[in-house]
């Protein structure tokens, strides 16, 4: 379907434009979004007609979305969650999540639509997020996920928490290695056959 830009799209193209998109896109998205029109010869004329206050609304709320950025940009928000010992956590961190932290911290702007998140998150860590709080205004957030307030502290300051665990785990488990015992047996099982084997002998 070949469309009218009513905003810059990503990968698509800037304010007018005309662009052609697979039909479920258009239909779905752009235009209930009223982010594009159908390209027909009316809507280019009702396009060109009222294409100065288009763009002096769009110039509006970038230069508000630009105010607002360094209120976001760079901005950390702390998610506890419960996860595995291995990391993986009990469900995962969804966009909802995420604008929920967000206005208990005090921002109010973003909106599900703004997030950017490639992927659920489903492991404790620090993970990027983008912003777009408009079509030429994007800025990152950085979300902690982690099982604690005192972990979340720990990774704040580039402590990797999972391979420090590990660490932890494996220097205070030390096992009893017999290179001779049979697949299945533990260390000290075998000793006591032989000492059987030897009276039967």
């Amino acid at each position: 379907m070949e469309i009218i830009l009513l905003e810059r799209i990503e990968k698509l193209g800037a304010i007018g434009d005309v662009v052609t998109v697979k039909d479920g896109y258009a239909r779905n998205y752009l235009l209930p979004n009223k982010k594009a029109l159908r390209s027909n010869n009316a809507n280019k004329k009702v396009f060109e007609a009222n294409r100065a206050k288009i763009e002096s609304d769009n110039a509006a709320r970038r230069d508000v979305a630009k105010t607002s950025a360094s209120d976001v940009d760079g901005k950390q928000i702390v998610l506890i969650r419960q996860s595995s010992n291995s990391g993986q956590l009990y469900g995962s961190v969804s966009v909802r999540d995420i604008i929920e932290q967000l206005q208990a911290d005090g921002v109010s702007i973003v909106t599900k639509s703004m997030i950017v998140l490639e992927r659920p998150i489903k492991t404790i860590g620090l993970f990027d997020v983008r912003v777009t709080l408009h079509p030429e205004v994007a800025v990152n957030i950085q979300v902690n996920v982690a099982r604690s307030p005192e972990e979340a502290d720990l990774q704040k300051d580039g402590v990797d928490v999972m391979s420090s665990m590990f660490e932890k785990d494996e220097s205070g488990f030390t096992e009893d290695y017999d290179p001779n015992a049979e697949p299945g047996e533990t260390a000290f099982e075998r000793p006591e056959a032989e000492e059987g084997e030897a009276e039967e002998a």
